[in-house]
């Protein structure tokens, strides 16, 4: 049975690649919902669900894995910035103090089974000044990242510290997706790692 990553995303591709899961990659076009009134679960899973329904209404043969990634801090989500100017200023907020990354994933079957989740990790950051925060973004492009950064591209120059999941602050809790593939369908089985 195909596999599909509803995702253009390269992160949640090399992540895939790594856990080893031969699949397609087919983009969503699906607009994402942003409310800063939902739950950061809540927002990323439903996000997931729009992203992955959009690609299983085209491909009804495949199991299709959406996926959303945010920023939150204070309650606040951040999402990719649109410039330069509102990256440095998510950078600023997030400098010295500790946010969530959530990433809601949503597995559709063929047989119009869903498997909802998330992963959840906490992110320490280093505290930052203009010139830290200029000296990464000359490595790091930060304008296709939630809240500015990532963390597998010169993450020691920002981050202090993690408390939870890696690859889910790249982008997918591959563990939790893999379990659901497996648990489902048999899609994981046979793979490396």
């Amino acid at each position: 049975m195909p596999v599909i990553l509803a995702s253009s995303s390269p992160r949640r591709r090399e992540l895939l690649e790594k856990a080893g899961l031969v699949f397609e990659i087919v983009p969503s076009p699906a607009e994402e919902v942003h409310d800063a009134s939902m739950r950061p679960e809540e927002l990323c899973e439903l996000n997931a669900s729009i992203k992955a329904a959009e690609v299983a209404g085209r491909r009804t043969d495949a199991v299709v894995i959406g996926a959303d990634t945010l920023v939150f801090i204070d309650g606040q989500p951040l999402g990719k910035p649109a410039d330069l100017d509102t990256a440095r200023a998510m950078l600023r907020q997030l400098a010295g103090r500790v946010h969530q990354v959530c990433t809601g994933v949503c597995v559709m079957f063929p047989d119009g089974t869903r498997k909802i989740f998330h992963g959840l990790t906490k992110v320490t950051f280093l505290p930052l000044g203009d010139e830290e925060i200029d000296a990464y973004f000359a490595l790091v492009n930060p304008l296709d990242k939630a809240g500015a950064y990532g963390i597998q591209e010169h993450g020691e120059r920002i981050v202090a510290g993690i408390e939870g999941d890696f690859d889910n602050v790249m982008g997918l809790p591959v563990k939790l997706v893999m379990a659901a593939l497996e648990a489902e369908s048999g899609c994981g089985e046979g793979v490396d790692g």
